[in-house]
């Protein structure tokens, strides 16, 4: 099964989220998630978290530094299982 690079954006973006255990009540900036992508692909980045955000795998939480995301840990087996099938990573 051949994907494209907008779902292998999103399934990085979920795979360092989960990793690093940002769900429900712990939330991270939105600039981080360029974090370990070219510095060229940071529209294609946003495009995909914005994309994330309506389908529901994405929280946002206000702050006053800005925009904070998390993982939506109701449809975390969601999640997981578009990571392993875009990516192959295992949790």
């Amino acid at each position: 099964m051949e994907f494209n690079s907008e779902d292998k954006i999103k399934a990085t973006i979920l795979y360092h989220l989960r990793r690093k255990k940002v769900i429900g009540g712990v939330h991270t900036p939105m600039d981080t998630l360029r974090r370990g992508f070219p510095s060229h692909a940071g529209k294609e980045v946003d495009r995909a978290a914005k994309e994330l955000i309506k389908q529901g795998f994405l929280l946002t939480k206000p702050t006053n530094q800005g925009l904070h995301v998390m993982l939506n840990k109701d449809r975390l087996i969601k999640i997981e299982e578009f990571i392993k099938k875009v990516l192959g990573h295992e949790f």
